[in-house]
């Protein structure tokens, strides 16, 4: 495993965004459990949704008091390979789970539970379907501490072979926390269930303010004309975010609306082998229309320039099919732009249908709701405004820590 070196953070810079009942709270729990030792283990540290959830809440965790490592474990090719099958199972695909799978997906958790020989923690998190079976090697750590299993992914209809195999592991863990209860299918049990929506920093430089003409400068060098309605997707180039299907409603869009450009914004994360034949499906859809800019973190995009994209946007779509969280959602909406989501997972949490936004199941729902709103701009103003209070109060990082303050000081007295 590699640890990963933490930014720094202050929670008093955060104290402005908050109400007074939360910094109280967060104040009492972090004095409880001051000098606790934390493992954070994920399978990257740069490029999915969950390292940039950890790279923003372990620096805060730090500045409360406790001792916090973050852990990234190592893979082969094929090992990722697989533990993507495991994630797309997971939500729902279907497959066949190969013995030939199961032991890459044990061997390499095998050689990562070498380095945990030597630990020492009181509390040990594990994120997502990569990190499950480490559990198995609790008992060869000095201290055994408490465990906890962190699922990001949307597992309300998963296939039965892979959750069966991924359940075996995750009922041994002291707590497990799914983001929605609809992901924790009937009957199950699991111990010390809880559940925690992710959060967006608003502080950091993917959601600190931007002026109209800073943004405007920065999405220019990608080719987007300023004076032009835009519509803007940043998410992985994976099917289960439908970059196609965005691609098909901007199509219809674009008879009423000739002027209209569309940007597809993504990273290529390390654990995510499939992206890069993703990538390619999604440029061939594009074809030679030069409206639809196609850009990745390999020519020039950075959290600045997914910053400005989003702020720019006249609307952000997240057309999801199947989705953990959906991160972009809350982002688009604190930088005061509208959104249009997939009625599925996390997305459900975050857009109340014709409230702060518009819930769609299909292409042509898609494009008939973004026709609503570049029609309607002050709708699209009321729902926009409507969404970033709701974020404020919901989904920011320090919400998110006081839920983890919350779980662990449970954890931290159960007998």
């Amino acid at each position: 495993m590699e640890l990963v070196k933490l930014d720094e953070k202050r929670f008093a810079d955060y104290l402005p965004l908050m109400d007074r009942e939360a910094i109280e709270e967060i104040n009492y729990l972090s004095d409880e459990l001051k000098g606790k030792r934390m493992a954070m283990i994920n399978a990257t540290a740069f490029g999915g949704g969950v390292a940039e959830k950890l790279s923003a809440l372990l620096p805060l965790l730090k500045d409360l008091g406790l001792k916090v490592d973050w852990w990234v474990m190592d893979g082969s090719d094929d090992f990722f390979q697989v533990t993507k099958q495991f994630h797309n199972c997971l939500q729902g695909q279907e497959g066949s789970l190969a013995g030939a799978d199961i032991e890459v997906y044990l061997h390499q958790t095998r050689l990562n539970a070498a380095f945990m020989e030597e630990w020492n923690y009181d509390f040990v998190i594990c994120h997502d379907p990569q990190t499950a079976a480490l559990i198995d090697y609790r008992d060869s750590t000095q201290h055994r501490g408490r465990w906890v299993w962190r699922c990001h992914i949307d597992t309300s209809s998963p296939n039965p072979e892979y959750w069966d195999f991924i359940y075996r592991h995750i009922r041994r863990y002291d707590a497990v926390i799914f983001t929605m209860s609809d992901f924790v299918g009937e009957g199950v049990g699991l111990p010390n269930l809880t559940l925690i929506t992710p959060s967006i920093d608003p502080l950091s430089p993917k959601n600190r303010a931007f002026e109209p003409a800073e943004a405007a400068a920065v999405i220019r060098r990608f080719g987007v004309e300023l004076d032009r309605p835009l519509i803007v997707q940043v998410s992985r180039f994976d099917p289960w975010k439908d970059p196609l299907g965005v691609i098909e409603a901007y199509k219809m869009v674009k008879k009423e609306f000739p002027s209209v450009q569309l940007a597809l914004v993504g990273s290529m994360a390390t654990d995510d082998p499939e992206g890069w034949d993703y990538l390619y499906h999604t440029l061939r859809r594009a074809g030679e229309d030069y409206d639809i800019k196609v850009v990745t973190n390999f020519n020039g995009i950075s959290s600045l320039e997914v910053n400005a994209f989003q702020a720019a946007a006249n609307i952000v779509l997240q057309k999801s099919l199947r989705e953990g969280f959906g991160l972009t959602v809350s982002e688009a909406l604190w930088k005061g732009t509208p959104v249009i989501g997939g009625r599925v997972g996390g997305i459900r949490l975050q857009i109340e249908d014709g409230v702060n936004g518009y819930l769609v199941e299909t292409v042509e729902q898609c494009a008939e709701r973004i026709l609503t709103l570049l029609r309607n701009p002050a709708l699209a103003h009321d729902f926009a405004a409507i969404g970033k209070e709701k974020v404020r109060r919901e989904f920011l990082l320090p919400t998110n820590a006081l839920a983890y303050l919350r779980l662990l000081h449970k954890l931290n007295f159960l007998p």
